[in-house]
């Protein structure tokens, strides 16, 4: 019968892949942090800015008007109030997340900024007809189709406010 332990030969081999394997992995980790931290900022920045423009002003009509907890904004700041102040709140998010890197205060104010963001709008699937009206659940229609990214969008946003938030713990250690 043939030993399956490794053999003292082997080790400084595995030893090697292990560390190579490692390595690998951070940079990895690395980079899917940095996709998933640019796939929340560019969608704040970009989608943001049309939040000035008369095209996003005629498509958040239906999404504001039909949440019930979100309909009050149009009384209190008009249509174009509303989009405007969306607009400001999702660009400065996107510029305190940019600084997050560097102040763990912005990221903690950026993340928890975001999370509440992307709360709110994953809550809108709960209140806005988000299925296919032919095939039904599980088939997404386009509005049920342009919210649901945002559930990852706020598990990011929620990673975001952690790591700021544990970069505080250690400052105040």
């Amino acid at each position: 019968m043939t030993d399956l332990k490794s053999t003292d030969s082997d080790r400084p081999v595995a030893r090697a892949l292990r560390s190579s394997l490692l390595a690998q992995t951070a940079k990895v980790v690395r980079a899917g942090r940095i996709i998933a931290f640019a796939g929340v900022v560019l969608p704040l920045l970009l989608i943001g800015g049309m939040k000035f423009t008369a095209v996003e002003i005629e498509a958040l009509k239906p999404l504001i008007s039909l949440t019930p907890w979100l309909a009050w904004m149009y009384r209190a700041f008009g249509e174009a109030g509303t989009s405007y102040m969306l607009g400001v709140v999702e660009i400065a998010t996107a510029l305190l997340l940019l600084a997050s890197p560097w102040s763990a205060i912005a990221g903690i104010i950026g993340g928890a900024m975001a999370s509440l963001t992307f709360l709110v709008t994953s809550s809108i699937m709960l209140a806005f007809p988000i299925w296919e009206a032919t095939l039904g659940f599980p088939a997404l229609g386009p509005a049920g189709q342009f919210l649901i990214k945002d559930i990852a969008l706020l598990g990011v946003s929620l990673v975001v406010l952690g790591d700021s938030l544990a970069r505080m713990d250690h400052v105040n250690e």
